[in-house]
């Protein structure tokens, strides 16, 4: 007599969402850079909305080098917070901008309003899980926990905090 408890299959979790390939990612950032550029600023970045995640102009220091370092990176706003995920196009290796806020984690961000001094924080345990989802109502589509088991890592979650100064 066989068991049917046994036999029935496994509960197979859905593969991630597909992402798009690196070399799109890369050109989507050029793109970005120079549409900024070209605009002097008028074009490129966006305060957050429902469906729409924010862009900000986040400048850090090299870790290494010690020089100036600008990234133009998403994000969504959690009281005067700004919260932003280090992903590098959803590949596996993190950020630049993420190691040198590590290194230095005094920086400051331009907003569509106008630039803002902050200090970052990386955050883990249930206070990133609710960060982390906080980002899916700035999107259409599956869950961002969804598109992180695409990477081999956790996604590490950023907390930008306004600094006086």
């Amino acid at each position: 007599m066989t068991d049917t408890a046994s036999s029935a299959p496994a509960s197979v979790p859905a593969p991630a969402p597909k992402l798009p390939p690196r070399w799109f990612v890369r050109s989507a950032w050029v793109v970005h850079r120079a549409l900024y550029r070209v605009t002097s600023g008028r074009f490129g970045l966006a305060r957050p909305r429902p469906g729409k995640f924010g862009m900000l102009r986040l400048h850090t220091i090299g870790r290494r080098s010690g020089e100036p370092r600008v990234a133009i990176v998403s994000y969504y706003e959690e009281g005067e917070a700004l919260v932003t995920m280090a992903m590098n196009g959803w590949a596996d290796a993190h950020p630049a901008w993420l190691h040198n806020l590590r290194a230095h984690p005094d920086a400051s961000v331009d907003l569509p309003d106008g630039p803002r001094l902050v200090h970052a924080r990386e955050v883990s345990g249930l206070e990133r899980e609710r960060l982390l989802a906080g980002f899916d109502a700035f999107h259409e589509g599956p869950a961002m926990a969804e598109y992180e088991r695409a990477r081999r890592r956790a996604t590490p979650v950023v907390v930008l905090e306004p600094r006086a100064g």
